[in-house]
């Protein structure tokens, strides 16, 4: 079945993209243009090349002047055949042809995501890389552009081949290892093997270790603002907002709930959560925000602790993987309300983001469904250590092999067989990609 789309967001522009792909998408298109030049006849033309002409509704009037691109498969984005038709940004005109290509038989409109599920069910993306065109799609800022393109360009696929290579060559050795069991053949040394399933574990921690610094660059760095009431909590995230975001008093106990709201800067996003006062207090309501704000402490990546001078920092318990920033407001070096100080405190957070993204080769984990499946794989290379250190049968200990690269196998797609998983993931994508 051939399927078609608007690709372009909803609204006036420029220019709109129709996209229509599928076995016969070249001559359902040519049924509706008339290139300009006699000899550019669609379904002569090569493959990657643009061709000018009228596109014409089902009556044969001119709908527009329009521009189709044409991708032969399987060298296409789907590997079908695929057209695309730039025309006019007129949301009348966008429609009109839409409807004029739905109008003939063996073509529908294309369910959100279905362009790209047709690019995985063709090899042209695993799975990974399919999720990644929705995170860049979605990226509106350079650290979170810069993730999606490393992994739609393969970067997490090749490192789960490595990983894969290796769980191969030691399911090999135990399966060698027990066909020539009775003749007393070793082809390897146990605890070489135990060294190679420490260093698969390893790096399989280690990808999904990274999920925490991923989930905050794509959602946003967690910023806990914490301090006692009336330090100038609420002064300092309107500061950084730039907007008078939060409600600012002399009163102590202004801030009873969590506010929160989202910056960029130096080209990753902040989420900032400004905290109600950490105080003593018999009043129910807010030792209910209280609590809230040690949780949202808890939850954070950096932690701006404030006080002033005379008013004690309060007492918190950071992890080790929090980075714990104090400032005396209301001083000559920082106030808050007049702005000192804080260009500086944010190129100081720009700085701890740039370390919690690691290099420019570090593979960061985003998505929390490869998050849960490698928490699966170290759960099942755990199984095969033990069993190598128990000295088990070479059939048993490669089982436990298999389930770990089933496993990672389901991150790239090469083991999902439940259409429902498939329909989960593409539905959260946008129609027309």
């Amino acid at each position: 079945m051939n399927i078609a789309a608007i690709s372009t967001p909803h609204g006036l522009g420029g220019i709109a993209v129709v996209r229509v792909s599928g076995p016969d998408a070249i001559a359902l298109v040519s049924k509706h243009f008339k290139p300009f030049n006699p000899k550019h006849i669609l379904s002569d033309r090569p493959s990657h090349t643009l061709t000018f002409g009228q596109f014409l509704n089902a009556s044969g009037e001119v709908l527009d002047e329009v521009v189709c691109s044409l991708y032969r498969g399987p060298h296409s984005f789907t590997g079908e055949d695929v057209i695309e038709i730039s025309c006019h940004g007129s949301v009348y005109i966008q429609q009109q042809i839409l409807e004029t290509l739905m109008g003939d038989d063996g073509l529908r409109l294309a369910e959100p995501g279905e362009f790209t599920r047709r690019a995985f069910a063709h090899g042209r993306l695993d799975l990974s890389q399919a999720e990644a065109v929705a995170d860049l799609i979605a990226s509106q800022n350079a650290a979170q552009h810069r993730i999606a393109m490393s992994q739609m360009k393969g970067s997490i696929s090749r490192q789960l081949d490595k990983l894969r290579d290796k769980l191969l060559k030691l399911t090999s050795l135990l399966e060698l290892e027990l066909d020539f069991s009775e003749e007393d053949v070793l082809f390897a040394d146990r605890s070489e093997l135990l060294d190679l399933a420490h260093s698969i574990d390893a790096e399989v921690l280690r990808l999904s270790g990274s999920f925490a610094a991923g989930n905050a660059i794509k959602n946003g760095i967690p910023v806990a603002i914490v301090g006692a009431p009336n330090v100038g909590k609420s002064t300092l995230l309107n500061a950084l907002l730039k907007d008078d975001r939060a409600i600012v008093s002399d009163i102590q106990g202004t801030t009873r709930d969590l506010i929160e709201d989202t910056i960029t800067l130096g080209g990753f996003l902040f989420r900032f959560i400004d905290t109600a006062g950490i105080r003593h207090t018999d009043d129910k309501v807010e030792q209910l925000g209280i609590e809230r704000s040690k949780s949202a402490a808890q939850r954070a990546q950096i932690i701006l602790l404030m006080s002033e001078p005379g008013v004690d920092f309060p007492s918190i318990e950071a992890r080790p993987d929090q980075t714990v920033i104090p400032i005396q407001n209301k001083t000559s070096d920082f106030q808050a309300l007049n702005g000192i100080g804080v260009p500086q405190l944010e190129q100081q957070l720009i700085s701890i983001a740039r370390r919690t993204q690691g290099g420019d080769g570090d593979i960061l984990i985003t998505n929390i469904r490869h998050k849960e499946a490698l928490d699966q794989a170290h759960r099942d290379i755990q199984l095969v250590v033990r069993g190598l250190e128990e000295r088990l049968s070479g059939d048993l200990v490669a089982e436990d092999l298999h389930a770990v690269i089933e496993s990672l196998n389901t991150i790239l797609g090469r083991s999902i067989t439940s259409q429902d998983t498939l329909n989960n993931i593409f539905s959260h994508f946008c129609v027309g990609k």
